[in-house]
């Protein structure tokens, strides 16, 4: 492939709902471009894009790939985004390097959440957004019937390109309403044909893009409302200026499968996607906070984004990047920013799907691939010493669904975070924790498909082979009331004794820790033996007496005791402590402590009443809701045990079709109701011996 100025160069991502034809439509395009020699299929595990072993498997993408192809001469950079809401980094990943997005919708199931979604994250970013109704060799697609919904969920600013015209529910041609022509086509190949007769509906299609086009400035407005036809320039650069502000998302059509329509999108992805130039680079910080504005220029000093890490056990990191400004280049050196680490940059790749071709540089706009950088990750600013600027990152969704981590063989524990810290470079949207309390490793994702793929890779990459249970909650147990306990230890073996006696007084505290105090009078315990004390104390409060879970808010009081001049030691006050403590507690009302968080649920506004009454059944309790910065998007505020949290994730994408999401955090302890405790106290046995 030879090199391109940022001028011909297109980078777009392909969003949408899953099963829309993201891959498909990649595989035509590279296809018809002859960049790939034959049409691979999603059933057959042979496409460009859905290389990785687990896509293959699933018969879906799960993250995202890369895959430029040449056409007229001009380079067009696919991003191609799982559709899947559990693999959601996919899609933030390729839209932090897309300059516009490609939204799939199928001709028969319509709009649906995957496009909203799409369409959302492409304004949050600012880029164009391009729907293409795909589908349409399906005799149950209905091109106007989805053209109505698109209009009527985003507006006036969806303008038709590129419609179907229908006899006997199979569409016999396609029609370019900028070109004004029509189109038959056979194995992908185009022929123009005589415009066949649409009456009104033509006609009304034709007002639509002519309005979208008269509303991008105020000499084409009053051009249309004086009745003047535009002229075929008029009508190009005006959709053009529209799509690349961001005021009009055309409508193209056809089918990935047939390739039927999708020289049509290419075409008009030149003219109507915004070239790497015109996107007039990015606004990056320096060192000191201070806003520097950079240019896509090739001559400029580099700043590259890294938008993408893939792992491999043998091969090590290949990292994607985007150069912003400057050029990259094999053998110059570059700083990370994130490390203030100079990174010498080796073998340079562009990269198509699995394969990747050696170049000797990436210019300004463009992207690529590079290897062996041991510090770098996703996010990441690359960028020449003698200008160091932070260009904006990579926001990812938090991963909601927590899981404990089971190793089914001995021999495979050391093998667990070894891979998953490896796949958490590869994939931020995992989160991972060894919970010393629970003695749990706990892995975190979006969902369970999300996760189920993370252990799959940690088998096959890593060797790895786990299972997934629920996870343990922390339990805390305190006292409620005060007691004053002896703890005698006495013990008598041949030779020196053991003796230690003390006198305790337990009462709730304010500290998680235990709070030890001493009010010892007359000597009745040496002061030597004190920290002896408190350290049983200590070590016994790691274990409650109710169901063995670490006792907090406990204040602790040595009042009196008594010693022997030969027989006492350290080891014995503390054996001592650990007879007060055991003896005491039970008396001093324990109860058991359960975690409860703070939840912020955004949810579309008709689920409103649905999530509450949801939180209800969980022993939530709703403090309120808020309108939500996102359209048609509520908050509802609540705090619920973090015990009743384990499937909420899965309700809230079930209940809202995937549209909402929440936060979740820790929040405090607080008593648990006696017919929860009475579950865990039974459920956690503890003999009480030690």
């Amino acid at each position: 492939m030879k090199q391109y100025n940022a001028k011909n160069i297109r980078n777009v991502a392909f969003v949408g709902h899953s099963g829309t034809g993201k891959t498909s439509l990649a595989e035509a395009m590279l296809f018809l471009s002859g960049a790939s020699d034959r049409l691979g299929r999603i059933a057959d595990g042979t496409t460009v894009c859905d290389f990785d072993t687990e896509e293959i498997k699933r018969k879906a993408s799960v993250s995202m790939s890369v895959a430029p192809f040449e056409w007229k001469n001009t380079k067009i950079n696919i991003l191609d985004t799982p559709g899947l809401f559990d693999f959601s980094g996919g899609v933030s990943e390729g839209i932090r390097a897309a300059g516009s997005a490609v939204i799939t919708v199928s001709g028969k199931a319509g709009v649906s959440v995957g496009a909203e979604k799409g369409f959302n994250v492409a304004s949050k970013k600012g880029i164009a957004k391009i729907f293409f109704v795909n589908e349409m060799d399906n005799e149950n697609a209905d091109f106007y019937k989805v053209f109505e919904e698109l209009k009527s969920k985003f507006g006036p600013m969806v303008c038709p390109l590129v419609v179907p015209y229908v006899e006997n529910r199979q569409v016999q041609s396609y029609i370019n309403l900028v070109e004004y022509k029509a189109y038959s086509y056979k194995d992908g190949e185009s022929t123009q044909i005589s415009m066949p007769e649409m009456g009104h509906r033509l006609e009304g299609l034709r007002t639509a893009m002519n309005e979208a086009v008269a509303e991008t400035s105020e000499e084409l407005m009053e051009k249309y409302f004086s009745g003047e036809e535009f002229t075929p320039d008029e009508l190009i650069n005006g959709l053009a200026s529209g799509v690349r502000k961001g005021e009009i998302a055309p409508v193209f059509c056809g089918s990935a499968y047939t390739l039927e329509g999708v020289d049509q999108l290419m075409n008009g992805l030149i003219w109507l996607a915004p070239y790497a130039e015109t996107m007039v680079g990015e606004t990056a910080t320096d060192k000191d906070g201070n806003e520097v504005e950079l240019s896509v220029d090739e001559n400029a000093p580099t700043a590259a984004i890294v938008f993408k890490t893939i792992v491999d056990p043998f091969v090590g990191k290949l990292l994607y990047f985007k150069v912003i400004s400057g050029t990259v280049s094999s053998d110059t050196t570059l700083v990370n920013m994130r490390t203030g680490a100079t990174e010498k940059i080796g073998k340079l790749f562009l990269v198509r799907g699995k394969k990747q071709v050696e170049v000797p540089l990436i210019c300004a706009g463009d992207i690529g691939a590079v290897s062996k950088l041991a510090s770098t990750n996703t996010g990441d600013t690359l960028c020449a010493a003698s200008r160091q600027v932070i260009l904006t990152g990579i926001k990812f969704e938090l991963p909601n669904l927590s899981m404990a981590v089971q190793a089914k063989n001995k021999a495979d524990e050391e093998k667990i975070s070894i891979g998953l810290s490896r796949l958490m470079e590869e994939d931020p949207t995992i989160g991972y924790v060894h919970n010393h309390e629970t003695h749990e490793r706990v892995l975190s994702g979006l969902g369970e498909q999300h996760l189920d793929v993370v252990i799959s890779k940690l088998k096959s990459k890593f060797g790895a082979d786990v299972t997934l249970e629920v996870p343990k909650v922390p339990y805390r147990e305190t006292i409620s009331k005060k007691v004053k306990v002896q703890g005698r230890h006495k013990k008598q073996s041949g030779g020196h004794g053991q003796f230690g006696d003390v006198w305790i007084e337990f009462e709730p505290g304010d500290n998680e820790e235990l709070d030890f105090n001493e009010t010892v009078f007359g000597g009745s315990v040496p002061k030597n033996f004190f920290p002896a004390v408190e350290k049983g104390l200590q070590e016994a409060s790691a274990k409650g007496t109710l169901a063995g879970f670490p006792m907090v808010g406990l204040k602790a009081t040595l009042y009196d005791g008594s010693y022997h001049p030969v027989d006492s030691s350290e080891m014995a006050f503390k054996l001592a402590a650990h007879v007060a403590y055991k003896a005491g507690i039970p008396q001093a009302n324990p109860v058991l402590l359960e975690p409860v968080g703070s939840l912020k649920a955004y949810v579309p506004n008709d689920n409103t009443g649905d999530i509450m009454g949801d939180i209800n059944k969980r022993r939530g309790r709703v403090l309120g809701m808020a309108p939500s910065e996102e359209d048609n998007l509520t908050c509802v505020e609540a705090e619920v045990p973090m015990a009743e949290m384990g499937d909420f994730s899965t309700m809230v994408r079930s209940l809202t079709q995937g549209r909402g999401y929440f936060r979740f955090e820790f929040a405090r302890y607080e008593e648990a109701p006696q017919p929860v405790a009475q579950k865990v106290i039974e459920a956690n046995k503890t003999d009480d011996e030690g």
